[in-house]
């Protein structure tokens, strides 16, 4: 075959990626995992003497300037689309005039200008990361979210040990949990959600001095692991993978906790009772699993929780008004499980400020609720949650009270499972096949509670040069100030995922690049 042969594929796959602003292909992910792949040196790490190899006749102002050339050139080279010619100015010694790349003074050194951060966020660029951003050393902040990056994070990035901020979201990266991540003593934040991840969490992430944990919308399988507990994050993201097993009971540990989202996974079990421990707390989402038993009575320690979501579940019992009257709680949705009963406080209403919903339940004399048939089989089981998930689960026996006596005789009409739903308040795909209710009745749709008032809500992405309060001097969270994005962290302890919400597409909605949703997915606004 002649050479002309040989490129003429090659020619035609990057013509076509050049045309492409939107979603990859299958086959184009795959062609740009395998140039990577190629180009990995061996272990897809950098040998210890590879900067001395670099042949660069132009000249730098210091010898880490150089290396960073070294780097962003070889990455240009693996891009195969850049429709909005980000990184059409990448040429040059300058690398401090690159767009999305940012210097400042070196921590060690502040003699010496480096290549501190490097924010490429909604480039909706195609290609790779070569080994050679190992020689990055000095990045403390790494954004590529929204953009079309293919194949697996390089060993080379456990180098980058001043690492603070790593956010790859919504990209086209495989394999299992990225353990580079697991190497940097400082990082803070790690986004990796919307990408093509698989298999188990390693325990260790847990035992990272973390503020912010997203790993929602991959293909994670598994339990949850205990060292959950361990987790000094105050925001944590499970939602849409595929965890099985329980909450774990260490959860009651996690002090710093204020949001943790469990939604669309396979999880089951009774709550623990250790939820209740969890003062901090705003948000909790554990609609879409296979939970059942009662609702612990626990919760009633939860005295800051806003949003309270365990909709599509199978839960069963009393929604009790010591629930219902946390004193701040503004949405609270269980429909969709098999309550029979619930206090006055609970009942949905018109008041100003507050959403319940309870529909697709057992309740006497509301609306949208289940038939009897198919509730009796569930309400008439008694929960054992002290034999739940390893013992000393969550709530008491399930006791429904007032009890629901088995029905006369069957009605002509079709059962539930056979109705279609209208509208489905809570986001995400429809009830898990555990789940015996496949479609909910209709719902008004969930309100999102303002942020609170002591938290500005930043404006859409944008740089910014007005400082955080001052983190300590020794991280280098300092020297990024100006580099924050409005979905970044601007400040860690007070950044909530509503806040997030509020100045980026929802953090469990598909970006416009990304590759497109099921049908079923909704949207979580």
């Amino acid at each position: 075959m002649s050479a002309s042969g040989v490129c003429l594929p090659l020619v035609v796959i990057l013509l076509a990626l050049a045309r492409v602003s939107h979603a990859l292909t299958s086959d184009q992910a795959s062609f740009i995992a395998h140039r990577q792949l190629l180009s990995l040196k061996e272990n897809d790490d950098l040998p210890a003497d590879f900067e001395y190899e670099i042949d660069v006749t132009v000249t730098f102002a210091n010898r880490r300037l150089k290396r960073a050339y070294v780097a962003l050139q070889t990455w240009k080279k693996a891009i195969y689309s850049d429709p909005f010619n980000t990184t059409g100015n990448w040429d040059g010694p300058n690398v401090c005039e690159y767009t999305g790349v940012f210097c400042a003074p070196a921590l060690d050194d502040p003699s010496l200008d480096v290549v501190a951060g490097v924010d490429l966020n909604h480039a909706d660029i195609a290609g790779y990361l070569p080994t050679e951003l190992g020689l990055l050393t000095d990045v403390a902040l790494f954004h590529v979210n929204s953009n079309r990056f293919c194949g697996v994070i390089p060993k080379s990035f456990s180098k980058l040990i001043l690492m603070h901020e790593f956010d790859i979201s919504n990209n086209r990266f495989v394999g299992g949990f990225p353990k580079v991540v697991l190497t940097w003593p400082a990082v803070k934040f790690i986004d990796i959600r919307y990408n093509d991840f698989e298999g188990k969490l390693p325990p260790e992430l847990f035992l990272k001095e973390l503020d912010a944990i997203f790993l929602n919308n991959n293909r994670f399988t598994s339990t949850i692991p205990d060292t959950v507990g361990k987790s000094t994050a105050s925001v944590v993201v499970f939602a849409y993978n595929k965890f099985t097993g329980c909450i774990p009971r260490t959860i009651g540990n996690m002090t710093n906790l204020n949001e943790i989202i469990f939604l669309n996974n396979h999880l089951g079990g009774c709550f623990p009772d250790e939820l209740g421990l969890l003062e901090n707390m705003t948000i909790f989402d554990a609609s879409h699993n296979s939970f059942f038993g009662g609702i612990t009575t626990t919760l009633t320690g939860l005295k800051n929780v806003e949003v309270l979501e365990i909709a599509n579940n199978k839960l069963t019992g009393l929604v009790s008004e010591s629930i219902c009257s946390l004193p701040k709680l503004i949405n609270f949705t269980f429909s969709d499980n098999y309550f029979n009963a619930e206090d006055k406080s609970c009942v949905p209403s018109q008041t100003e400020g507050k959403f319940f919903g309870d529909s697709g339940n057992c309740l006497p004399n509301r609306p949208g609720q289940k038939s009897g048939m198919e509730c009796y089989p569930v309400v008439s089981r008694q929960v054992d949650c002290s034999k739940s998930c390893g013992g000393k689960g969550g709530s008491t026996p399930s006791q429904p009270t007032p009890k629901v006596s088995p029905p006369k005789g069957p009605k002509p009409t079709p059962t539930p499972s056979e109705e279609s739903p209208k509208q489905t308040p809570t986001p995400g795909p429809a009830p898990s096949q555990e789940t015996p209710v496949s479609s909910p009745p209709p719902q008004t749709p969930t309100p999102v509670p303002a942020p609170p008032k002591d938290t500005p809500v930043a404006n859409p992405p944008k740089q910014t040069q007005t400082p955080a309060p001052a983190p300590p001097k020794d991280t280098p969270v300092s020297r990024l100030l100006l580099l924050r994005r409005c979905n970044n962290l601007p400040v860690m302890k007070k950044h909530t995922l509503h806040h997030l919400r509020q100045c980026t597409p929802s953090l469990l909605q598909f970006s416009p690049h990304r590759h497109q949703p099921p049908s079923s997915l909704h949207n979580h606004q």
